[in-house]
């Protein structure tokens, strides 16, 4: 199952600057989900990350790890932002950064459900670029009805 930028937007409630998953290619609900972010050198946070080496911050990686885990969740419970819900990032475990990720580069993000307990998921998670591991981490979301 593909999603392209228009229905991802009906599943994250992310916005510009901040939605970090451009296309998702492969989808298998309650189990792993593939999608995409391109990195490009127009992304803001490149003016000062660092202006004459830019690299996406780490951090930044891992929210857009996070954003394609929300979307698995999301579609798995069948629940959407606007019905009230949304997904929090509420923990990362054993986080590795092995490569810098640089405009230019297609970032590959890949999660795998761990467990899902009452709205709590683990996920195992990879971004990879050009099939070489950029990060890994565990991450954890909360799924909760925003009042």
């Amino acid at each position: 199952m593909v999603m392209d930028i228009n229905e991802i937007r009906e599943y994250l409630p992310h916005r510009y600057p901040f939605l970090l998953v451009d296309r998702v290619v492969d989808i298998t609900l309650g189990e792993r989900i593939v999608a995409y972010k391109n990195v490009s050198i127009n992304e803001p946070f490149f003016n000062g990350h660092f202006p004459h080496h830019p690299i996406m911050p780490g951090v930044l990686i891992i929210e857009a790890m996070a954003q394609a885990c929300g979307i698995l969740g999301f579609k798995t419970v069948n629940k959407l932002p606007r019905d009230g819900y949304v997904y929090y990032l509420v923990g990362s475990d054993n986080v590795r950064f092995k490569r810098p990720v640089m405009p230019g580069d297609q970032l590959c993000l890949e999660a795998q459900v761990v467990r899902e307990k009452r709205g709590i998921w683990k996920f195992a998670c990879r971004a990879t670029v050009a099939n070489e591991l950029a990060c890994e981490a565990e991450i954890i979301c909360a799924e909760r009805k925003v009042a």
